[in-house]
C-alpha cells in the first residue's frame, strides 16, 4: 500500500514529476538526484515497504521484483558492471523509509568496507 507523504510514493503515482528510465507497474526505475556514481539509479517498487525486515509477502515480492528489473535495467543504462546496494536504516544511509535498490556504475568502484 502507498502512503500519502512518501516521495517514492508519490512518484509512483505521477504527483511529482520524475524522469522514469522503467516502470512496468510492479517497479519503476529514476536517476539519483544526489549521485555517487557516474551512473546512479534507483529502482523502487510501487508499493510501500519500510524496510527489507518487514516480514510480509509484499515485502518479499518488492523486493524480488526490484532484483530481478535491475540487471534489465542497468543494461538498458549502459552498464555491464555495476553495484546494487540497499541501504536499510538511518544509520546505513538510507534516506527514504521505502525499500529501494541503488544501482551504481560507470566508473571502477571500490572495495566495501
Amino acid at each position: 500500500m502507498a502512503t500519502a507523504d512518501c516521495i517514492f510514493c508519490r512518484i509512483g503515482r505521477g504527483e511529482i514529476p520524475a524522469d522514469k528510465l522503467h516502470d512496468d507497474g510492479t517497479v519503476f526505475a529514476i536517476r539519483d538526484i544526489n549521485p555517487k556514481a557516474p551512473t546512479h539509479l534507483l529502482v523502487i517498487p510501487h508499493v510501500h515497504v519500510s524496510a527489507l525486515a518487514e516480514e510480509s509477502e509484499a515485502a518479499r515480492a518488492a523486493a524480488a521484483a526490484c532484483l530481478a528489473a535491475a540487471g534489465p535495467i542497468a543494461a538498458r543504462a549502459g552498464v555491464g558492471s555495476y553495484r546494487l546496494v540497499a541501504n536499510q536504516g538511518a544509520d546505513a544511509g538510507q534516506e527514504v523509509p521505502h525499500f529501494h535498490l541503488h544501482i551504481l556504475g560507470g566508473r571502477r568502484l571500490g572495495a566495501m568496507g
